[in-house]
């Protein structure tokens, strides 16, 4: 492997990883806050407010939607990121919601209303943990998802700069050349394939290992 190649597959995980992991994060936050909310209130109307507009959404290509928002702000890192992180939103806010509804009805919340406890307190601190299984479950695969749209795009030439050292951009730059130099296009697809892989293992042992306490409990 020539000192090149090298070079670009230590600096392109920067921007491949950390636009796909940042984009699930602000999924996370702004989805599972809208999910908690849904589940927690007492009026259907608000319930209704929050997730029947994020269904408009659902059925859009994701890949068509993030390709917009890149050419519209091309080479923007920060523009791509938040497209991946809008088109996870409304999944994220569903799954949040129904994981959050049966907490969100039980006694302890209704004591804990009586109790006059915050709403931060009731439903970060009671609610919240109730749908941590189910969010670690689901993790994985989304962060997969969220790397798969970002080297998409970048393969595709709408995202980051054709000179940016991105593994995606890397592979589409280099994909001519493979017969002379392959490592050039292997090597990154490969970090791109151990990745995706190596996270989904991670996430379910560390979903194993978080499930045997609770079990070993009942």
């Amino acid at each position: 492997m020539g000192r090149d190649v090298l070079q670009l597959l230590l600096v392109g995980g920067r921007t491949a990883l950390g636009m796909a992991i940042g984009a699930v994060v602000i999924a996370y936050v702004i989805g599972g806050l809208i999910g908690l909310v849904a589940a927690s209130t007492r009026h259907r109307w608000l319930d209704e407010g929050l997730i029947r507009p994020l269904d408009v959404l659902l059925p859009l290509p994701s890949l068509l939607v993030i390709s917009v928002v890149a050419v519209g702000w091309r080479a923007s890192a920060l523009a791509i990121t938040l497209a991946v992180a809008l088109v996870n939103v409304p999944t994220v806010a569903r799954l949040v919601r129904a994981a959050a509804l049966d907490a969100a009805s039980s006694p302890v919340v209704e004591a804990l209303r009586m109790q006059r406890e915050s709403w931060f307190t009731i439903n970060l601190g009671y609610v919240g943990r109730s749908v941590l299984g189910p969010v670690a479950a689901d993790l994985g695969t989304r962060i997969t998802l969220a790397v798969f749209l970002v080297a998409s795009v970048n393969f595709l030439g709408l995202g980051l700069s054709p000179t940016a050292p991105d593994w995606a951009v890397s592979i589409s730059r280099n994909r001519e050349g493979l017969l002379l130099q392959p490592w050039s296009v292997l090597a990154p697809a490969l970090l791109l394939v151990s990745f995706t892989l190596g996270f989904n293992l991670l996430a379910d042992r560390l979903l194993h290992h978080t499930r045997r306490p609770t079990e070993a409990t009942q």
